[in-house]
This record gives C-alpha cells, structure tokens and sequence, in this order.
C-alpha cells in the first residue's frame, strides 16, 4: 500500500440533514488530505439535498442516490461497493470526526498490513455535540475472537481495508439495523482487528434519528442475533453456544433497563407521592 492511500469516508444518509454540514465540516478539517466522501441518499425528505448543493463543486464528493429508501443495510453495502479509497471508514451523518482521525487509522493500516479492521474510542455527546462521556471501545483480549468475546468491544471509528472488505460476502443488504456488527464480524474472518486507543470520533446521540436509542433498542437487539447466527452459520460453529449467552445477557438487561426507565419516570414518581399518605394510613391500621 502507498503511503499516503486514499481514504473513502462513508457516509448513508437519511433525513439528517440537519447535522450533515457539521459532520462533513469534521471531514474537511483533518489533517490528512487524500480523502474523498461517499454520500448514498436513502430517499431522504428533509433538506438533505440543499447541503449537498453546497458541496456540488468539489471533487473529492461523489453523491449518489437509492431509487427508493431500502434501509440502513442496503445503503451502507452500496457506500462500501462505491468507495475508491484503499482504506475506508463510515461516518453517521449526525456525527463528527476529531481532526486527526484520518491520520491515525492510516497509520496503523500501513503499520498493520494484515489487519482488516481498526478501531478507535469514541466520545458520546448530546444532540449539541456537547460530550457527554467516553464511548465503551476497548481492546478485545487477545486470547479471544470478537465473535467469543461478545461485549460490544467494537465502535466508532471503524476502519477497513477495501481489498480486504471484498473477501467479505459485504454487509448484508437486508439488514435493518446492527449493520456495523455485521460488518465487524465479517472483516474479523479476514484479517486481524486493532484497537486504537485514542479518542476520535464524536457520537452524537438524543437526536430523534438514531436508530441505535430508544424504541428500538430491541430491534437492535434482534439483529444483532441474526448477525451472530449468521456468522456461526459462516464459521459452522454450533449456534447455541454462542447465542445463549448473549441472548441470556440481552434478556437480563433490557429486563433491568425498563425497570429502571419506569422507577426513575415522572409518572412513577407522582404516583409515590399521591399514594404515600394511603401508605401511612393503612401501616397505622394495621
């Protein structure tokens, strides 16, 4: 590889045209310069296409367009089918790399010539982009797949190689939701994962977009599990053992999640207080 490749960052929009110029600002405010940008459009209907027109006159951005919003899966293996760089990489659309994101990942790529997939910390931020706490990415012990592992070791900001990438099946185009577990779990097939220990993404949640919050987390949930047999299916390992656990860990915490979500609710705490005196007086009855 050349020692300045080029780098496709990724980017599958949908309706979020109200943080996109922040995150392809982040993009042009690297350090490292040979990038271009992949933008695939998911039939978006909010102002989406008026920041694209910004951007029109540059080069480095190729925009495309589905014919029909397909879903996370279909747009983001499309960015991926699209991508020029020899390196690349996704970046959210409400979402923001520290400058020297770029720089870092490339390095570590042209260190790491077998390593298909690497990986940095992220921040978590507010709709502001105000940070709110550092992201869960860690290092996945080294006696251990990511596929054994199963603690969500893997986020943002993911890089790939593209040469590498294509030894894939590519991400699978029906996937709704958990589209980066899918993709981790195939570039680990391929190559060798690294972490990088060093904060360069900003992840924006609270935004009413985000698939990965709210409602939806058991969505997430479930296709993440499909992801998980689909590699055992790949790998021909036996999928009981590996999905139990994780099914068993899932269950147990979105069991705990809405329980807390009720007990710290307005509505949980207001009917505590208009009952306490009923409380008081049925306990002096007694």
């Amino acid at each position: 590889m050349q020692s300045n490749p080029l780098f496709s960052v990724l980017i599958a929009n949908y309706n979020n045209g109200i943080y996109l110029g922040e995150a392809l600002q982040s993009v042009f405010a690297q350090t490292y310069t040979n990038w271009e940008i992949i933008i695939v459009d998911d039939g978006s209907t909010d102002n989406s296409k008026e920041i694209y027109k910004n951007y029109s006159n540059d080069s480095r951005i190729h925009i495309y367009y589905n014919e029909k919003n397909n879903g996370c899966g279909y747009t983001k293996h499309r960015c991926a089918d699209l991508a020029n760089g020899k390196i690349c990489g996704f970046l959210d659309p409400d979402d923001a790399l520290e400058k020297t994101a770029l720089e870092l990942t490339v390095k570590e790529h042209l260190r790491f010539t077998n390593a298909s997939l690497i990986y940095t910390k992220h921040y978590v931020c507010d709709k502001n982009l105000k940070i709110q706490n550092e992201g869960c990415s860690h290092a996945i012990p080294k006696n251990l797949s990511y596929l054994e592992y199963g603690h969500g070791a893997i986020s943002h900001f993911a890089t790939f190689k593209k040469n590498l990438y294509n030894k894939t099946e590519g991400i699978n185009n029906n996937f709704k939701k958990a589209i980066d577990q899918d993709l981790y779990l195939k570039l680990e097939e391929v190559g060798q994962i690294v972490f990088i220990p060093s904060i360069l993404y900003y992840y924006r949640t609270n935004t009413g977009i985000n698939i990965s919050l709210g409602k939806d987390n058991k969505a997430v949930t479930l296709w993440h599990i499909i992801a998980l047999i689909d590699t055992c299916k790949r790998r021909q390992l036996s999928i009981e053992d590996i999905i139990m656990p994780y099914y068993e860990t899932f269950i147990n915490f979105f069991n705990q999640k809405e329980l807390n979500d009720v007990y710290s609710s307005f509505s949980f705490k207001l009917g505590k207080f208009i009952t306490k005196p009923f409380h008081w007086i049925i306990k002096k009855i007694k």
